[in-house]
């Protein structure tokens, strides 16, 4: 039975770190190329696979009931064919050097972070699954010499997950997982920090406590963000990324609240949704369509 077990670990882990190699390799490719096999794994994953298309049209059609089927079937295209282009970028940041990085991944506004910094505040920025968001938590790592951290929610494959922070965390940034956010936020209180953490990310049932409107339809949010601004003094700024065309993209940290001890209950929490809600209306392809963010109703909570 040991040694079963043995082996069946030591072949996982030879999958795994082959399955490493392989993206590492991929990686190398350019970009030119890597983009003409986005075209084709679009095809693929739209008409053949036809990966979660269901999911894609009830989320659309939750979230824009007032447009045509026919609108929402060219964002669902849109939104696939991106998502390729997303898949194929990601690949690349493992090789990417630091200089290609920062041309293809470009902030407008760096002086917002000495303007708080001058002031002693530190700074949390809410950031959506929108554009190109693992290319701009790899640029967030060098947007200052102070401390900047990347709140991530771990893989279910350990091996991936230390591969993937590794690399996330290459140029400076330092990953923590959400479990450990308050704690990490707690033993850095007296020190300047900018943190990114997710405005969309879905909670499990147990950690459910609110429901906002977001994207037409009453939405479950964690209250982290607002918690720990709230406790640390933190500014809250919006981690606004636009994509420029094919492979550039430029981020924008947006000031939202610049006294959160003085805000109402949920107020942090309802202005960065909305920030986020706003910019996916305005283009709504660069957002994740294919994640179950609607897997629970405020109805189901007395179940």
């Amino acid at each position: 039975m040991f040694v079963a077990k043995l082996v069946k670990i030591m072949l996982k882990k030879v999958v795994n770190y082959t399955g490493i190699f392989f993206w590492y390799l991929f990686s190398l490719l350019p970009f030119w190329f890597l983009y003409l096999v986005s075209d084709f794994l679009y095809l693929i994953i739209y008409y053949v696979i036809k990966y979660r298309r269901g999911v894609v049209a009830d989320n659309l059609r939750n979230s824009f009931p007032q447009k045509s089927e026919a609108e929402r079937i060219k964002i669902a295209k849109q939104y696939f064919h991106y998502m390729a282009d997303l898949l194929v970028e990601t690949f690349k940041m493992i090789s990417i050097s630091e200089k290609e990085l920062l041309t293809r991944m470009r902030i407008t506004n760096p002086e917002i972070v000495d303007h708080y910094f001058a002031q002693n505040r530190s700074i949390i920025a809410a950031a959506g699954h929108y554009c190109n968001w693992e290319m701009a938590a790899l640029a967030f790592g060098r947007l200052t010499p102070n401390k900047t951290i990347i709140v991530y929610k771990p893989l279910t494959n350990p091996t991936f997950d230390a591969f993937l922070n590794k690399q996330r965390a290459r140029f400076g940034a330092m990953m923590v997982t959400m479990k450990q956010t308050l704690r990490t936020m707690i033993a850095l209180k007296d020190e300047l920090t900018i943190s990114v953490l997710a405005s969309d990310q879905t909670p499990v049932r147990h950690e459910i406590t609110y429901f906002t409107t977001f994207l037409n339809q009453p939405t479950a949010v964690f209250l982290g963000i607002e918690k720990i601004a709230k406790m640390t003094n933190a500014v809250v700024v919006f981690y606004r990324i636009e994509r420029i065309k094919r492979g550039y993209y430029t981020y924008t940290l947006v000031p939202l609240i610049e006294n959160p001890k003085e805000t109402a209950q949920y107020e942090i929490t309802n202005t960065h949704v909305a920030y986020l809600d706003k910019q996916i209306k305005e283009t709504p392809q660069y957002w994740l369509w294919s994640h179950r963010r609607w897997k629970f109703k405020p109805e189901d909570m007395n179940k």
